[in-house]
């Protein structure tokens, strides 16, 4: 599902990705990267140049999936940039190429170039945030892209599942009110069962979230109410940020176990 015109995912991708690599040019590369505390701001770079390569070769590939090469990373940060440089502008073109709609091969049940172009814009956003502070400085997050974003999260990160596993829904219901776009997003607790054929590990009702639509009865009231702006919630959300701006309210049992799972690893 996306929510922005291909257009806005397209020119944010751009726009963080030009952000991204201005804040790196002129940042120590031996930097530490507080939200990843194990790299550096050299380390980060490499990270998205490698993303974007990876990803502008799928959608180039298109339907297949391309042979997977590790490229070599060069040894100086300017070499680094270079790199970047050159894979961000492929994955842009491969990008402004193609129909959203068009097949492409990705790790979700969603095989369109436009999930692959939803993905990369919040890739850069978040790892724009990233070198920013790295670097000691910062500047604004686009409100509807991160509400897109707190969407994302919920929905994809959190809320997706594999095709091999099951899930059933339980009662209780978070609402997540976006106070600058206006948008509400409510969220069903549920537990998660099945076995990854490529790992061999097992998931038995594991407690996990899922995107739902708003009730259709209007009695019907969330267990717990989270609120914040787009940017507050969004960085939150991907731990680039505390809970400074994010306000709560309702059943505490039902709020501490909603903060356990959106405050888990994202693979």
């Amino acid at each position: 599902m996306t929510r922005l015109a291909p257009d806005a995912y397209l020119s944010a991708l751009g726009a963080e990705s030009a952000r991204f690599r201005d804040v790196l040019a002129s940042c120590d590369p031996e930097a530490r990267v507080p939200a990843c505390p194990d790299w550096s701001a050299a380390d980060l770079l490499w990270h998205l140049a490698t993303v974007q390569r990876w990803w502008g070769e799928v959608v180039a590939a298109r339907p297949a999936r391309p042979e997977e090469v590790e490229p070599t990373r060069p040894e100086s940060h300017e070499d680094l940039l270079a790199a970047f440089d050159a894979w961000s502008a492929d994955l842009l073109a491969a990008l402004e190429g193609a129909d959203p709609a068009e097949e492409a091969w990705n790790w979700s049940d969603d095989h369109t170039v436009g999930f692959i172009l939803r993905r990369q814009a919040h890739e850069a956003l978040v790892h724009r945030v990233d070198a920013e502070q790295a670097a000691g400085v910062g500047s604004e997050v686009d409100a509807p892209l991160a509400a897109d974003g707190v969407h994302e999260c919920l929905d994809v990160m959190y809320g997706g599942m594999p095709a091999w596993g099951t899930w059933e829904p339980g009662e209780e219901l978070v609402r997540v009110d976006v106070t600058d776009t206006g948008d509400a997003f409510w969220v069903r607790f549920g537990a998660f069962s099945g076995t990854d054929p490529d790992s061999g590990r097992s998931y038995a009702d594991e407690e996990d979230v899922h995107v739902v639509e708003a009730p259709d009865d209007p009695d019907v009231d969330p267990d717990v109410v989270v609120d914040g702006t787009a940017a507050a919630l969004d960085l939150w959300l991907w731990d680039r940020s505390d809970d400074t701006g994010i306000a709560v309210a309702g059943d505490p049992q039902v709020l501490a176990r909603f903060r356990a799972i959106v405050g888990s690893p994202i693979n």
